[in-house]
């Protein structure tokens, strides 16, 4: 069996334009892995969680009666140490868990607008 000699230079065409469109497609194209595309609906997912806690937050900092305490501590703290003292207080805690978001700790803090803003 006899191969033309323009099948050498098709196939090779055909490979470097498919490495061409693959490399074009995943950097400017918007394609993505399965991989990429989970972690970026995780994250979306975790920031719009903590979006719809933030009334629940603020709400726990409105009827705690040991609020006016706890805000004068969160605004004694300074900037960096204002997470913390957040999470401390247990309003940045999810329903359901245990242990304070961070996330929401921040969220919160914005807020409560501590600084008069």
């Amino acid at each position: 069996m006899t191969i033309p000699e323009w099948t050498k230079p098709a196939v090779f065409g055909a490979l470097v334009g498919a490495v061409a469109v693959s490399i074009l497609g995943f950097t400017w194209g918007g394609w993505t892995t399965a991989g990429s595309a989970d972690e970026m609906a995780q994250s979306f997912a975790a920031d719009e969680v903590t979006l719809a806690m933030v009334p629940v937050c603020l709400n726990l900092s409105q009827v705690d009666t040991e609020r006016a305490a706890k805000l004068a501590t969160l605004q004694e703290a300074t900037s960096f140490q204002r997470r913390n003292a957040m999470m401390e207080t247990g309003w940045a805690t999810l329903p359901g868990t245990d242990t304070p978001s961070r996330d929401l700790a921040d969220a919160c803090l914005a807020g409560l607008k501590l600084d008069g803003s």
